[in-house]
């Protein structure tokens, strides 16, 4: 072992309780992202945090346990964006903010894979649970936050799920006609005629 890599090995030793969490978190979620909940390797996410992998299950108790809050940390990261995109703005000024807050977290492609790999999950109970519940806060945010109609809202939450496809696809290395018309942007002016008065 060469100075550096025992030094690197006394400095990971030394980690807090909370950085070894935070760590392994971040570790999990890269594998969670590609491999989801079946295909990732906790054995995996022990060695290349370099622990064992009794300690990650003394942590978070399972596999499913430490998928789940990887995939909550993920949903959290784009509906806490969002509402700090607003700001103290409403209606469609503030769903216009959102919107392009949006767009630009899409390049976080971990965050976005996770989103994906806890809906290709939900068949598990727990899973579906907890992704409901993020779900659930993400459409509580943007209603809450605009105060706009649940169409509106319905609207804005299906294009944000077409753009995470798009993204996941990496449509924009397409260069065909039916890409190009998925990457449309949208204009908040469109939502001004979605609304439930007039989608009954």
């Amino acid at each position: 072992m060469t100075v550096g890599s025992a030094h690197e090995a006394r400095k990971a030793k030394k980690m807090t309780a909370d950085e070894r969490r935070a760590q392994i978190l971040s570790i999990a979620a890269e594998e969670f992202a590609v491999g989801g909940l079946h295909g990732a390797s906790t054995e995996t996410i022990a060695r290349r945090a370099g622990i064992t992998q009794a300690y990650v299950f003394r942590l978070f108790g399972s596999k499913r346990n430490l998928f789940i809050q990887v995939v909550q940390a993920a949903f959290d990261r784009f509906t806490d964006g969002m509402r700090a995109a607003a700001g103290a703005a409403d209606g469609l000024g503030a769903l216009s903010a959102m919107g392009r807050m949006y767009d630009a977290t899409l390049a976080d492609r971990t965050a976005l894979l996770l989103q994906l790999q806890g809906f290709a999950a939900a068949s598990d109970p727990e899973v579906r649970q907890a992704v409901r519940a993020s779900f659930a806060r993400m459409w509580q945010t943007v209603a809450g936050v605009t105060g706009l109609d649940p169409v509106t809202v319905k609207s804005f939450l299906a294009f944000g799920m077409l753009l995470n496809n798009a993204a996941a696809l990496e449509l924009g290395e397409v260069d065909e006609p039916w890409a190009h018309g998925v990457r449309t942007r949208i204009q908040p002016g469109l939502f001004t005629h979605v609304t439930s008065a007039t989608n009954r």
